[in-house]
Parts: C-alpha cells; sequence; structure tokens
C-alpha cells in the first residue's frame, strides 16, 4: 500500500513539476515577445507622434467624430455603393468571357478565312495594286478622275447582254478560224457568205461600228 501511495506520489510530483516548467517557458518565450515588441512599439510611437506633428492644429476630434457621425448616418448610401461595385465587378466577369469568346471565334474566322484564299486573294490584290502605284503617274490617276464616269458608263454598256453574246461569238468565231487549216477563203466563199442574214447583218454592224470611229477622226481632224 505505502509502495502505490509513494508510486502516486511521485506521478503528482513530475505531473506538477511538468506544469512548472511549461509556465517557465512560457513566461520565458512572453518576456523575449516584450523585449522584441518594445523596439518596436517604441517606433511606432515614434512615427505616430511625426505624422501628427505634421497635422498639427489642422487635425480636431470633433473632425473625427463628425466624419464618422456621417458615414454611419449615410449607411444606406455606402450599402448601394457596394451593390454597384457588385454589379460592375460581375459585368466585368461577364465581358471577361464574352471577351474570350469573341477572341475564339475571331481566331476561327480568320483560320476559315485563310483556309478559303481570302488572305492569299487579299495579297494578290495588293500585288495589283503596287503594280497600279508603281505604272501610273499623278497626272494619269487625275485623267482616270476625269474620265471615271464615262469610264464607267463604257463598262456598263459593255456588261449588256448583246454585248456580251456579240463578244463572245466573235472570240469563237475567231477561235474557229485559227483551228482551220490556215488557207485564206476565196472571194467567191466570201460572196457566197454575203447571201446568209447573219453575215449581212454581222457586216452591217461592223460597218456602222467603222463609220462611227471615222466620223470620230474627222471631228479630230476639224477641230
Amino acid at each position: 500500500m505505502m509502495d502505490k501511495d509513494l508510486v502516486l506520489l511521485h506521478e503528482k510530483i513530475d505531473y506538477l513539476t511538468e506544469q512548472f516548467e511549461a509556465q517557465q517557458r512560457q513566461r520565458e518565450a512572453l518576456d523575449e515577445l516584450k523585449q522584441d515588441l518594445i523596439p518596436i512599439t517604441n517606433h511606432m510611437i515614434k512615427l505616430s507622434i511625426n505624422e501628427l506633428e505634421e497635422i498639427g492644429t489642422d487635425f480636431e476630434l470633433e473632425d473625427l467624430l463628425f466624419l464618422l457621425k456621417r458615414i454611419l448616418r449615410n449607411t444606406h448610401l455606402w450599402t448601394d455603393l457596394l451593390d454597384r461595385l457588385e454589379s460592375i465587378m460581375d459585368l466585368a466577369d461577364e465581358a471577361s468571357v464574352l471577351g474570350k469568346q469573341a477572341f475564339t471565334n475571331t481566331i476561327e474566322t480568320l483560320d476559315q478565312l485563310e483556309q478559303d484564299g481570302y488572305f492569299a486573294f487579299a495579297r494578290g490584290g495588293y500585288y495589283v495594286l503596287q503594280r497600279i502605284v508603281t505604272e501610273f503617274s499623278e497626272e494619269d490617276v487625275r485623267a482616270l478622275g476625269d474620265n471615271i464616269v464615262d469610264l464607267l458608263t463604257l463598262v456598263q454598256n459593255m456588261t449588256q447582254p448583246e454585248v456580251l453574246t456579240l463578244a463572245n461569238n466573235a472570240i469563237e468565231s475567231m477561235r474557229g478560224q485559227a483551228t482551220e487549216n490556215g488557207k485564206p477563203p476565196s472571194t467567191l466563199s466570201l460572196l457566197r457568205q454575203l447571201s446568209d442574214p447573219k453575215v449581212r447583218i454581222g457586216l452591217s454592224k461592223v460597218l456602222t461600228i467603222v463609220s462611227s470611229l471615222a466620223n470620230e477622226n474627222a471631228g479630230e481632224i476639224k477641230n
């Protein structure tokens, strides 16, 4: 029985010793922390004093209290401001998502245009533009501007169906003539072709063109 009491007594003494040592370590740690904080606190106090000296008499406690009262009195305004700020942040997030999607769509569209050959066509058009700039002078461009109406009228007339049909028939006829044996037609065959109404109509049109050219040249000679 005495042995058990001695064992319990020793255990209590060991426990109390451990607690005392733990408290001693905590006290030492607190002392070290105090020693570390004292210079920092002194420095902060010194800085605060210097800052307050710069403010001088411009700062009064009543002003601070008045500002706090206004802030508390206008709490709803601050709430509205925070709500708007949250809305702006949400809008910025949505805009960021839309911007990323738009950027992705733009990249895909540019890639599709590249595959379809638009960029190659643009490079070819740029080459043509370079040739025009190098081959034509400023006077040529001004002359083109002065006669642009007549030029567009000519293009409009040339794109008429009957004119295109006539030009296509003439090209096909010349191509067919080139594929023959190359012998010139005889006078008799030419006279025989005059019996064809289509040939006479075509010849009449050619003579009309020649006549208009002759009248134009005669006008230039008179001038």
